[in-house]
């Protein structure tokens, strides 16, 4: 029997009680298992974090950026080494605490980006967030690694949400916050130059996305850092490594070059960049084209609907460091972030992508970070789980563009044409 317009509220109330308290559960056993982790000191930590610390501690905090030529980084995270000397905790369990917090972000992010998308069910997107906090790949990075991979990846996520709100300028400087933290955010810029050119996202906002990298430049720049050193950081970063994959699950694990692979890796950013402008081009004319019956709702892409937002960052995701060479194992986490949000979205289609995409990354893991075990993988099995993955969600991609609900998602009402199981909302 349906609720009595009395119950209602109080199932409402008792229902969001529930919520919240197996919320805090949830985050306070993600605390406890990362926790286990904390004293396990990775090859990266002792090579490159520890030195980094120590070295600012010794050169007087905030003053050792006047020069931050002793690290490979950017400054806006050497700030966030810099602000734990200060702190009285271990440097070991500073830099972990500080990813950790970040994998917080990360999950509140997907938990408002799902909860958009799906307003009816709360659960759902508890579901997301939950499930991206305990990732093996996500644990592993922050709680033992070291790594801050969740750093520059919350703020990609938090821009996907803010462009879905829509939110256009919030959206572009929380990409160039990321694109501040790690080059590695270039991944989603195609996702965000699609936005653009279909006009979800007005073109004088991306302003935002350089002004926002220069703006954490500042406090480097006045405490005397050389401004070239600060903007050719990524330039010598990509320089730096010159194997065709460095444990990543691309389309590299397939290839096998003698000698010098330096000219494959050039041949191989110049058609990863044919590759990926063919997509962009193929999903902007797509958007753009437009079909009969749809509303006018005053956007230059009617068929833009939320959920095809969340498919075309996922498929960014994956696509960039799958074609490009010189990838790290670790350059598939946002897209270990992006497949759960898709699946729940879309589970019926895509409730197994996140699987694969995870057995392939967390794999590549145990292939850096595991000597014991390294010998029992396959890199190349890797790369088809991960290539099964981008097969699986472009299949369902172009048929969500295709066939699905072209609803326009308007700003201030709910959409009824939603292709997820509950009506879009912004």
């Amino acid at each position: 029997m349906p609720d009595t317009a009395a119950e209602a509220p109080h199932r409402h109330t008792a229902d969001s009680t529930v919520l919240a308290l197996t919320a805090y559960i949830t985050v306070a056993v993600a605390l406890l298992v990362r926790v286990l982790l904390l004293p396990g000191e990775s090859g990266d930590y002792l090579t490159f974090l520890e030195p980094w610390y120590w070295h600012i501690v010794s050169h007087g905090g905030f003053h050792a950026l006047a020069d931050p030529s002793f690290s490979n980084y950017n400054v806006p995270y050497l700030y966030l080494l810099a602000a734990l000397t200060y702190l009285p905790l271990p440097s070991l369990v500073g830099i972990k605490c500080v990813s950790i917090l970040f994998d917080l972000v990360l999950a509140y992010y997907t938990f408002r980006i799902v909860f958009l998308l799906r307003p009816a069910h709360r659960w759902a997107a508890f579901g997301a967030a939950a499930v991206v906090l305990f990732l093996p790949t996500v644990v592993t990075n922050s709680a033992w690694w070291g790594q801050c991979d969740a750093v520059f990846a919350a703020f990609l996520v938090g821009g996907t949400y803010h462009a879905l709100r829509p939110r256009p300028w919030w959206a572009c400087a929380f990409f160039g916050i990321a694109m501040a933290f790690k080059f590695q955010a270039v991944f989603l810029f195609p996702f965000l130059l699609v936005l653009v050119l279909v006009g979800r996202v007005p073109w004088r906002c991306l302003l935002a996305v350089p002004a926002a990298y220069l703006v954490l430049d500042v406090p480097a720049l006045a405490l005397g850092a050389d401004p070239g050193q600060l903007l050719t950081v990524y330039a010598r970063q990509t320089d730096t490594y010159h194997l065709l994959t460095i444990y990543a699950p691309s389309v590299y694990q397939f290839l096998s070059v003698p000698g010098n692979p330096d000219p494959v890796r050039s041949a191989g950013v110049l058609v990863a960049g044919v590759l990926v402008s063919l997509l962009m081009g193929l999903a902007v004319r797509s958007l753009r084209r437009g079909r009969r019956g749809v509303p006018d709702s005053g956007l230059r892409a009617p068929g833009l609907t939320d959920t095809r937002i969340v498919l075309l960052a996922t498929c960014s995701a994956i696509v960039v460091p799958f074609l490009l060479p010189s990838m790290h194992e670790r350059y598939f986490y946002i897209a270990d972030v992006f497949t759960v949000m898709a699946a729940f979205l879309l589970p019926r289609q895509l409730w197994y992508v996140p699987v694969l995409v995870q057995l392939a990354s967390f794999g590549s893991y145990l292939a850096c970070v595991a000597p014991l075990v390294a010998p029992y993988l396959s890199m190349p099995a890797h790369g088809v789980l991960m290539l099964l993955a981008l097969m699986a969600l472009l299949r369902t991609t172009v048929h969500e563009f295709r066939h699905g609900s072209e609803a326009p998602t308007v700003p201030g009402r709910r959409v009824p044409g939603s292709t997820t199981t509950e009506p879009a909302r912004t």
